[in-house]
């Protein structure tokens, strides 16, 4: 069997490239294929030293830093690739990895990460946060309705989907019109251990952009100066941020993995107010034993127990992104405080190791295998 595994694009090592390792070490003889490649020699350590097929896009000007500036050509560049000498062809897609072209006797199963945010459910948040209007927003708007047609058209071409949350299923129902299987994305669990003894402090940790909310989590901190919050992340919001931060509230910026899981594993609790289809950080939290106030939407429904579901918690829910919801909430977890064990935070972390991601989709893509190419012979 060729397997060919088909990703957007290779510029950094984040959620959807650690997805991408753990189906590597699945399939290590797989060729691999992306739109770009510009991951640095001394990072590509999760490429398992594979080479990697780019697309055209990889030798136009200013594609290294400016490869998003493609997107109206990047349907075109991966329907280019050519994949036809291959039985199996997995795609790990957030953006247009699963247009990639198939014929009727290959296997394309796609993980999705999510359909293209910005061009279906958030396009209006990303028009407005890129302050796109006018001549500019119109042609993004036209731009963007053409990607949809083309999304929604390639859908077609993929055998099976897998998503990442029940709520990335649900999006793919409502975008494709079509079924998924959920299967969690692997997290590292055991880059973090386990510590029992909390300390006064709360923590969030994310980069900087608008989606994440770290503005409005500041904000409400200001709001309890008796609360001590610290701040791990760096990014184009970074002095937007700082300027509504009070004196309980201290911004510590870019910080080394060990700073923030030494922060992780010493804080009462992590806070979390982005609406993510996964969201791997507040995992991490959890793994050090560490409980969630988490804003109750997206993929955080999925991995944080609340108190009020189960004698087992890891952490509560607030259902705006308002910082009045924040200060009740977290006024609500020092009320429950002693409901919060370190232990329980772990053992349902560990629910989320790489090794049950790799199982999963082995025993899936196995099944479907078998499926496909058994009916092929009767046909």
């Amino acid at each position: 069997m060729k397997i060919a595994i088909i990703h957007d694009w290779l510029v950094t090592y984040a959620g959807a490239e650690k997805v991408l390792e753990s189906i590597i070490d699945i399939y290590p003889d797989a060729d691999l294929f992306s739109l770009v490649d510009f991951i640095k020699p001394e990072e590509r350590g999760f490429l398992k030293d594979k080479a990697v097929k780019t697309s055209f896009i990889q030798k136009l000007p200013m594609s290294k830093k400016h490869y998003r500036n493609y997107l109206p050509l990047m349907p075109r560049a991966i329907e280019y690739m050519d994949v036809s000498e291959y039985d199996v062809i997995i795609s790990s897609s957030h953006a247009v990895a699963k247009g990639v072209i198939t014929g009727p006797n290959q296997l394309h199963i796609s993980y999705v990460h999510s359909p293209i945010r910005y061009a279906w459910d958030l396009q209006h948040q990303y028009l407005k946060e890129a302050g796109l209007k006018g001549f500019k927003g119109a042609l993004v708007k036209n731009i963007l309705f053409n990607i949809r047609n083309w999304d929604y058209r390639t859908a077609n071409g993929v055998d099976y989907f897998l998503s990442n949350s029940n709520f990335i299923s649900r999006r793919i129902r409502k975008v494709y019109r079509r079924e998924s299987v959920t299967i969690y994305p692997p997290v590292d669990v055991s880059a973090f251990s386990l510590k029992t003894e909390k300390e006064d402090f709360y923590l969030t940790a994310s980069r900087m952009v608008p989606y994440k909310k770290i503005d409005l989590i500041v904000e409400s901190f200001s709001q309890m100066p008796d609360k001590r919050l610290y701040v791990i992340g760096d990014g184009p919001d970074f002095e937007k941020i700082k300027a509504k931060a009070s004196k309980n509230v201290h911004l510590l910026g870019y910080q080394s993995f060990e700073v923030l899981k030494d922060y992780m594993q010493r804080a009462k609790a992590f806070v979390f107010a982005a609406e993510e289809d996964f969201g791997i950080t507040p995992v991490e939290a959890q793994a050090c034993g560490t409980p969630i106030i988490a804003f109750g939407k997206g993929g955080a429904l999925e991995t944080v127990v609340s108190y009020k579901k189960s004698k087992n918690p890891t952490g509560l829910y607030f259902y705006e992104q308002k910082s009045k919801a924040i200060v009740q909430a977290v006024q609500e977890f020092e009320d429950n405080l002693s409901l919060f064990s370190p232990q329980a935070c772990r053992e349902n972390a560990v629910k989320f190791a790489p090794e049950r991601f790799k199982e999963e989709l082995r025993q899936f893509v196995e099944q479907k295998v078998t499926e496909h190419f058994k009916k092929n012979d009767l046909e």
